[in-house]
């Protein structure tokens, strides 16, 4: 990318695997691996751009629904990744943070995923945080409910509840305002992802299938970004 602002925080909704494959000929699964490649491209490609943080959709709360077989294929692919580029998210200073329950995914690949972020706490060069059984309309309803029984215990008063303090209660406190996010594979939606977050972002949907996203692809969309005005409800 040369030239422009670069968005501190993007998300990326990583769709279109299962097309990829369906094109090809191949099996679902195939099109998952794919994309695991796609994600070490994006992630490069983010790290050399000087983005701050890369927030990644990799499970929603609803791909439950889909065939046993398909999410053990996505478990296995959980843990061949972490396996794979723990030493490289390392070697690039990549700080991992999780969001959503991924606990539900059983205690032994929660636990391998844990190690991997206790694993790389200390990293300061980007922060790559995954959705992992993560839904925006769940999580914004599990902070309402938080911030009620602090209200009911006494701990603050209602007229105190505002955006900062919903802000704090999400999987993403702490994190920096989302700027961009990106949607593959031609869908424009935003499968509740990220809703609360998204309110000012500037959102991106590409028909690139995500297994085809690349440097290029991601160095193109920080371009669009790059030229967007951004005014937040002002004239």
């Amino acid at each position: 990318m040369t030239g422009g602002a670069v968005p501190r925080h993007v998300a990326i909704i990583m769709d279109g695997n299962g097309r990829w494959a369906k094109q090809r000929g191949l099996p679902r699964a195939a099109g998952h691996k794919a994309g695991a490649e796609a994600v070490r491209k994006t992630l490069q490609a983010a790290v050399d751009a000087g983005v701050d943080i890369l927030t990644l959709y990799a499970f929603s709360s609803e791909n439950w629904r889909r065939s046993d077989e398909e999410i053990a294929d996505l478990k296995g692919l959980m843990r061949y990744y972490v396996e794979r580029e723990l030493q490289r998210l390392c070697d690039e200073g990549v700080k991992l943070r999780l969001i959503g329950n991924y606990t539900a995914f059983g205690p032994a690949l929660a636990a391998q995923l844990e190690a991997a972020v206790d694993r790389t706490a200390g990293n300061t060069r980007l922060t790559l945080v995954v959705a992992l059984n993560y839904g925006s309309q769940t999580e914004i309803a599990r902070a309402a409910a938080s911030l009620a029984r602090r209200v009911v215990a006494g701990e603050m008063d209602a007229a105190a509840i505002d955006e900062a303090a919903m802000e704090a209660e999400l999987d993403t406190a702490g994190l920096p305002p989302l700027d961009l996010l990106i949607r593959t594979s031609g869908e424009v939606r935003l499968s509740n992802f990220l809703l609360w977050q998204a309110a000012y972002a500037e959102l991106l949907f590409t028909p690139v299938l995500w297994p085809d996203f690349d440097e290029a692809a991601f160095n193109a969309a920080l371009e669009q970004f790059a030229v967007r005005q951004r005014r937040f409800g002002g004239r």
